[in-house]
């Protein structure tokens, strides 16, 4: 099979590699779309993500869809063809965190596509992957691959607005309106928030939003106006801060009002982020980080086979496997796209 590997940074190449056999419990997924998220980004153009840099050969992915090839030894519930979602994250189910209920903290979690523990867990960008059939979420057959793909990223932001607690009549503010930014904006608008206002530094990803049910877009120069909402202590009941940058963090810590919600989505920069923490102390907010999702890819999945959330405004572009560079270089200009899928016919 072809699988598209990191080498070094900015230099993904196609390498034949053996197809993985379902061992048992296990099915044979033949990939047949991937998004390109964040995450493989910043593993591609700087070698690492966050805290985890990339020490070997590593096949990049993890938000991919696809139809089952093989079933392996006592595997029930799936079919040969049938269409799924894979879930990239097997947690152990008996660590103190699975015990507790927070398998996304699993001490002995294997999440495909990341470099978090060494040797690391390859990726899915292959024609083949194996996998337990635990991770496979069955899909209608009218819902394309590449839609199905988006249940990883929908399944972060549920998870986050899950945390975030009820959003019924609340003001909200999105910081960062990249495709998790912009997913969190659906999604909080489904949940009944009266007003949505985004903020972004790029007007292209403004336009998106507005497509997406925001109330007001604010670019991210417009001082003035960001100034106002920190007026009165604060102006949000909620902020969603994507945008994973500093000064991000402290646009969201000093908006959100007194009392209010701050979620923190966006990865931050290894390392210590220079904020207006006190904030958090003068004006009570709770400061709440989101990691990944639990449960919720299940319920991503079936939003998205059921029509009930439609994310295909976000799918910008595709591309086949052999154009697996170009692929990265335009996932990472936002000035022409959103949310980049891979082909894998």
């Amino acid at each position: 099979m072809f699988a598209a590997v990191l080498h070094e940074p900015k230099k993904l190449l196609i390498d034949e590699l053996d197809a993985p056999q379902p061992q048992a419990g296990q099915v044979q997924i033949r990939v047949r779309a991937g998004g390109i998220c964040g995450s493989d980004l910043s593993y591609y153009f700087k070698g690492k993500s966050g805290d985890f840099p990339v020490r070997e050969p590593f096949v990049l992915g993890h938000e991919v869809a696809g139809e089952v090839a093989a079933l392996g030894e006592g595997v029930s519930g799936l079919a040969v063809g049938q269409r799924v979602a894979v879930n990239p994250g097997l947690n152990c189910g008996t660590c103190r965190y699975c015990i507790k209920g927070m398998p996304n903290h699993c001490l002995n979690m294997r999440f495909m596509g990341s470099a978090s523990t060494f040797p690391h867990m390859q990726g899915m960008f292959r024609q083949f992957i194996a996998v337990s059939a635990h991770q496979c979420m069955p899909v209608p057959d009218g819902l394309d691959f590449a839609q199905a793909s988006m249940a990883e990223p929908l399944a972060v932001a549920l998870h986050a607005l899950r945390l975030a607690g009820s959003l019924v009549g609340a003001k909200v503010l999105l910081v960062g309106c990249g495709p998790i930014g912009c997913i969190l904006l659906a999604v909080a608008k489904r949940a009944g928030a009266h007003r949505i206002v985004a903020l972004d530094l790029a007007e292209k990803a403004l336009q998106m939003a507005t497509t997406l049910g925001a109330d007001e877009t604010v670019l991210a120069t417009d001082h003035a106006r960001i100034d106002q909402w920190a007026q009165q202590r604060g102006t949000f009941d909620v902020v969603l801060e994507a945008s994973g940058s500093t000064a991000g963090l402290d646009t969201a810590l000093r908006a959100a009002r007194a009392g209010g919600t701050v979620i923190q989505v966006g990865n931050l920069p290894a390392g210590q982020s220079p904020v207006a923490a006190n904030l958090v102390m003068s004006k009570e907010l709770r400061y709440q980080g989101s990691f990944r999702f639990t449960d919720e890819y299940a319920v991503a999945a079936e939003e998205l086979g059921s029509h009930k959330i439609d994310l295909r405004p976000l799918m910008t572009h595709a591309f086949p496997l052999e154009d697996v560079n170009r692929a990265f270089e335009i996932a990472h200009d936002r000035t022409q796209s959103m949310k980049v899928h891979l082909h894998f016919d």
